[in-house]
């Protein structure tokens, strides 16, 4: 991240936004390896629809940083 001249709006909902970000996508890398490794339609679909979640959780959070910046 790069330095800014003025702070954000709201720095503690950045950290939070922040932190979202990089453990959802820490959780979707997991969720990939398990699909790898499942044979189960149920299961492997079970895993998509987790990982997109996340993802939706990835996109709002950069929305709200977008906003704070």
């Amino acid at each position: 991240m790069s330095d800014r001249l003025l702070p954000s709006d709201d720095p503690v909902a950045e950290e939070v936004l922040e932190w979202t970000i990089k453990r959802n996508s820490q959780d979707i890398s997991q969720l990939m390896d398990w699909l790898e490794a499942t044979d189960s339609r149920k299961d492997r679909e079970l895993l998509i629809g987790r990982a997109m979640d996340l993802m939706e959780e990835i996109r709002h959070a950069l929305r709200r940083l977008d906003d704070l910046r």
